[in-house]
């Protein structure tokens, strides 16, 4: 029989576990890691791939579905499902904020459940690894959803069931969204419907020396955290 209890107190023991460190440098780490300005590179970089590799029109229709993903999944989590559960966050909940790992008093609000972050990252992770076809390309943006995730529950603001939570209703937003593009692309005489077939390009018509760019800019970025890191700990 389901026992809601123990998931929950099980929840909070794998939080516990995952929760902090105590090393000054993942802790720089993992504060820039979580911050939005630190991928507006990537997210840059990305605008210019869709620019680049689709006509005016289908460009405008990714930009509304990808528009939609944010949409949908911060008003589930944060507008419905956060109000609606009303479950503290870690660095809120008057049995854990004291035993909690928190970095230069970084707490958010009071309710955690479902993570916006989780939700956020794996629903445009989804929609680009179905949108451009790479491999190689979805297994990082997977990555980085992942760490992006791990970095609420080591910073102490999300526990482990919100973040899966989360990146389920990030995975479905992205899917739907994903669908929905295709839907109109049909109803636009297939303006999106490439199928190409040659090692330029993916199967869906993206350029791969497109898609390297975006994985230079990656990991580019993932290389460029700990040295920002570093003035981030001179602060603390």
């Amino acid at each position: 029989m389901f026992d809601l209890e123990k998931l929950i107190e099980a929840d909070k023991y794998l939080l516990l576990s995952l929760n902090g460190s105590e090393s000054l440098f993942w802790d720089g780490c993992m504060s820039v890691y979580t911050t939005t300005v630190v991928w507006i590179p990537l997210a840059v970089v990305l605008l210019y791939v869709l620019i680049k590799n689709n006509n005016i029109q289908t460009f405008f229709i990714l930009l509304v579905a990808i528009a939609l993903v944010f949409v949908l999944t911060d008003g589930i989590t944060s507008t419905i499902c956060k109000p609606l559960f009303e479950r503290f966050r870690p660095t809120r909940d008057p049995e854990l904020m004291y035993f909690v790992d928190v970095v230069n008093g970084y707490r958010r609000a009071a309710y955690g459940f479902m993570s916006s972050h989780a939700a956020n990252s794996f629903g445009i992770a989804t929609f680009a690894m179905l949108l451009m076809r790479s491999r190689t390309l979805s297994a990082a943006l997977f990555l980085w959803a992942a760490i992006n995730s791990y970095s609420r529950i080591y910073l102490g603001v999300h526990y482990p069931g919100d973040i899966l939570a989360g990146a389920v209703v990030g995975v479905v937003c992205g899917v739907l969204m994903y669908r929905l593009y295709k839907y109109m692309c049909n109803k636009l005489r297939n303006v999106g419907g490439r199928d190409w077939i040659s090692t330029q390009y993916t199967k869906s018509g993206y350029l791969v020396s497109d898609i390297h760019l975006l994985l230079m800019v990656l990991f580019g970025t993932f290389a460029v955290i700990p040295v920002i890191a570093f003035f981030v700990i001179r602060n603390f």
